[in-house]
């Protein structure tokens, strides 16, 4: 059951509905621009980290270059490309490095098994490259040290990868053959879908397509171009993700002189491309936030507008309740009661037509929505003070007429 004044609170707004509901508008679109805001800032913010999270927030990733004819023999007349030694180097010098992942990637030129072919990516990797990668298993085993000293001839398939070659499910003992190797599958990767193929330009892994063979074993086994890098890029992870910025720093000034100089490489820090998409994702913020503040004042200057005119159109109540006994306390309580039903109701409706509004947004713009239920709430509750802010000085207009002359104007 409503309690007596507010269901009268309620009958006294619905006698000018249209008043009511005009007034309700500026609430309802500006509690609906913060809370679609708010949900699709927090998913892009929970994408983004997902997306880098694929990088490693602990890592420094160290990338070849591509370069090829005149290019290239002038690059290795100084420098013979990203090495294992490099990572082996980096791992020795940058202070607080505890690991490091070597990767080089393999020109397919066929994948097929007993009972399908795949069009996957191939990668010679070290043993560290799973955990660094922060890729998990879903059947078998990861690639171990044991398998890159003896050159062992197996693999790990991606998830997409395996369903290919193997529509059964059954993969794991099974044989794969690539180029003109067999390798035997021992494990299979978890599906992560990353949704996107890039993150601030920077190229993100197929995973999900891919064939991960030890990369002593692709050394061995595939063939390579004269003058090619070692290593396609390298992981190097550190224990405390404050000293990356020094970390970098130190990289660059040790490939350089191990590179002689050449441009051979790129140095990319993940948490700093998190850092560049929070920033721009700031300023999605600040122009949306703008649009919902200006759809707030409009809204809080029409409750006031309502507001004072109900008080002219109701100077003779106003008068008689004074005159029976009202309190200028009750005349303002009384008031104040209406606007805080236009701002619960505008909140209510809002927060709905936001929450549509930040679906309808993703949808277009192939983002994502997330919802972090305290900031909602907070910004729900703000927009409300906001409303009753705009309602206190009518109030107190009412609570402030002379009872005789407001039965008198009548």
């Amino acid at each position: 059951m409503i309690p007596a004044l507010w269901r009268e609170a309620i009958e006294e707004l619905s006698r000018r509905k249209l008043r009511t509901l005009l007034t309700l508008l500026g609430m309802i679109f500006g509690v609906g621009a913060i809370v679609a805001m708010q949900g699709v800032g927090e998913g892009s913010r929970r994408e983004a980290l997902k997306l880098v999270d694929s990088l490693g927030l602990h890592n420094l990733i160290v990338e070849a270059k591509s370069q090829d004819g005149d290019a290239l023999k002038e690059t290795r007349a100084r420098s013979l490309g990203l090495t294992v030694a490099d990572a082996h180097a980096a791992l020795a010098v940058v202070p607080a490095a505890e690991s490091y992942a070597a990767e080089k990637q393999v020109k397919r030129l066929g994948m097929f098994s007993d009972d399908g072919h795949a069009d996957a990516q191939v990668e010679g990797i070290s043993p560290e490259y799973f955990q660094l990668a922060s890729l998990r298993l879903a059947q078998g085993r990861a690639l171990n040290a044991d398998d890159d000293a003896h050159l062992a001839a197996v693999a790990v398939l991606g998830h997409q990868a395996a369903h290919d070659l193997f529509p059964d499910g059954k993969a794991l003992g099974r044989l794969v053959k690539i180029n003109q190797a067999w390798w035997r599958v021992v494990g299979v990767l978890a599906d992560r879908d990353l949704g996107q193929d890039k993150f601030e330009g920077v190229a993100l892994g197929a995973d999900s397509n891919t064939a991960f063979v030890p990369l002593s074993s692709a050394r061995a086994r595939f063939r390579f171009q004269p003058m090619e890098d070692e290593v396609s890029r390298f992981l190097l992870r550190l224990k405390d993700p404050e000293g990356l910025a020094a970390g970098a720093r130190v990289l660059t000034r040790l490939l350089d002189q191990r590179h002689a100089g050449a441009s051979d490489y790129r140095l990319i820090v993940p948490q700093q491309l998190y850092q560049q998409n929070q920033k721009t994702q700031r300023i999605f913020s600040v122009v949306m936030g703008s649009i919902a503040g200006v759809s707030l004042l409009v809204g809080g200057i029409g409750i006031m507008n309502i507001m004072l005119a109900n008080v002219l159109e109701r100077r003779r109540e106003i008068g008689l309740l004074r005159a029976i006994g009202a309190r200028r306390q009750d005349i303002v309580q009384r008031f104040l009661r209406e606007a805080l039903v236009i701002c619960a109701s505008g909140a209510l409706i809002g927060l709905l037509f936001g929450a549509a509004l930040a679906y309808v947004i993703a949808a277009f713009a192939g983002w994502q929505v997330a919802w972090a239920p305290v900031g909602v709430v907070a910004s729900v509750l703000l927009c409300m003070l906001i409303g009753l802010a705009f309602s206190i000085y009518p109030a107190r207009q009412a609570a402030a007429l002379d009872p005789i002359a407001a039965i008198r104007d009548e």
